[in-house]
């Protein structure tokens, strides 16, 4: 199995002599089982002067990281959506895919990791926030009637059952260590599982979806969502049984206390050993 990218492009709190943002590049591997060891996964970082922001620069960038990997990645995640063009069309000159994702937890470890110690020791540096521009995101949608489950539940597993995960028989899914996420093996993560007669076209249609995380929906009813891509959101249930309700919050304030960490599920019944889908995901706060 190849490898899978996360990428992003974007100016830094750093400006060059001519008082404009240094731009950079980070690339980084994005871990796709719970055994992946942090040190083993790829690593890029370049810098780039105002002038020279664009598709052909990103180009050259990426051939370099290729270079140095050795081999180039199945696929590019990316979560700015107005960096999308410029992205897409760097990656395609090098024959890669690119995909605008949400699931990008190492890349947000590492910008997180250099806006407190790397940038701050830079000449120019300028203190404060370097936000992203805020896009609209659309209303969720409905599943497709043909792939709704016919019944769910929330579940609990502690952080120690996903050391047993690539034991696991699974169709479709992705996962990572809990240690990334400063979690012990103790750690109580919740989850969803979903029952279906169609589990595995149901797991197989998640599959090309690039699950972000789940969340609970207040604003209008009580319902809860899962996010995809980079701006997509999915209608997974409407809850209206007070019981379904309570536990659902009680679903939310568990993935807190497991910062953002949770995981959903896909089985044929509630009888199945073996998963059509399985997907640990985690919810986080992008720059």
């Amino acid at each position: 199995m190849g490898s899978i990218w996360e990428l992003d492009y974007y100016s830094r709190p750093i400006l060059d002599e001519n008082n404009k943002k240094i731009w950079e590049v980070l690339v980084c591997e994005s871990p796709l089982d719970t055994h992946t060891k942090a040190d083993s996964l790829f690593r890029y970082a370049q810098y780039c002067p105002s002038t020279q922001v664009n598709s052909g620069w990103l180009r050259t960038a990426l051939q370099e990281a290729i270079n140095q990997a050795g081999e180039a990645p199945l696929k590019i995640r990316f979560f700015r959506r107005q960096m999308n063009n410029m992205i897409t069309k760097a990656c395609q000159d090098v024959g890669i895919p690119a995909q605008a994702s949400r699931r990008t937890l190492m890349l947000n470890q590492w910008l997180q990791q250099r806006m407190e110690q790397v940038y701050p020791q830079e000449p120019g540096y300028q203190e404060g926030t370097n936000a992203s521009v805020r896009l609209e995101s659309p209303l969720p949608q409905r599943l497709p009637d043909a792939l709704e489950g016919q019944q769910w539940i929330f579940v609990t597993l502690q952080g120690a059952d996903f050391a047993e995960m690539h034991e696991w028989e699974i169709g479709f899914g992705e996962s990572f260590p809990i240690e990334f996420a400063n979690l012990s093996p103790s750690a109580r993560i919740p989850g969803v599982l979903i029952f279906s007669p169609r589990a595995l076209p149901l797991a197989g249609w998640m599959s090309g979806l690039e699950l972000a995380w789940l969340r609970l929906d207040t604003n209008k009813g009580t319902r809860l969502i899962l996010e995809t891509g980079a701006t997509e959101s999915w209608i997974l249930a409407n809850m209206k049984n007070p019981q379904t309700i309570a536990e659902a919050k009680a679903f939310e304030e568990a993935k807190q206390k497991a910062n953002g960490v949770h995981f959903i599920g896909v089985q044929f019944d509630r009888q199945a050993e073996s998963f059509a889908g399985f997907w640990l995901l985690q919810e986080v706060n992008l720059p």
